[in-house]
């Protein structure tokens, strides 16, 4: 997949050189409340997902992108995932690294994921699930003109008690 180049990022497919990069976020405890993860991976594990990161979207029914800054450091992943192209819809969730938030790297690299999938994926809404907690995450949505259409009460147990997760969702009209 050709580099997608923006302003200040660039966003490119997952490269074996992202392993140490990739092993870090996955086994990262703060990230697992986000993608749902209960154990670690192990760096054969991720290896195998890197060299399976070159499927189609079509195929895979998702996709990863690695988010670099100006320097073409990794500081970032965001995925499109749960791809449906009958009902042309696809989920969206992104994780910048914590040194490099609050520096419209979150804000640039959602605005040029959402411009690929309305213009290259066709689709005709992006949803995300986000934890009522996470107030960073809610205002990059909104901000991005994502819309709350609902909350699942009570729907994610995390850390001895159970949290809110919102339903975003952005329509092309």
């Amino acid at each position: 997949m050709a580099t997608l180049l923006g302003k200040h990022i660039n966003l490119r497919a997952l490269e074996p050189a992202d392993l140490d990069f990739l092993f870090s976020i996955e086994n990262n405890e703060d990230n697992w409340e986000i993608s749902g993860t209960q154990l670690p991976f192990s760096k054969h594990i991720l290896l195998q997902y890197i060299e399976n990161a070159h499927q189609d979207i079509y195929e895979a029914k998702q996709y990863r992108f690695v988010i670099c800054n100006e320097e073409d450091t990794p500081i970032g992943l965001i995925d499109l995932f749960d791809f449906n192209p009958q009902h042309k819809r696809v989920g969206i969730g992104i994780l910048i690294l914590p040194k490099h938030q609050n520096k419209g790297y979150a804000s640039e690299a959602l605005e040029m994921v959402i411009e690929y999938a309305f213009n290259y994926l066709n689709v005709h809404q992006i949803y995300a699930n986000i934890i009522s907690t996470n107030l960073k995450s809610i205002a990059l949505f909104e901000k991005n003109n994502f819309k709350k259409v609902g909350i699942k009460k009570d729907w994610l147990y995390l850390n001895s008690s159970f949290k809110d997760e919102i339903l975003y969702q952005l329509i092309n009209n």
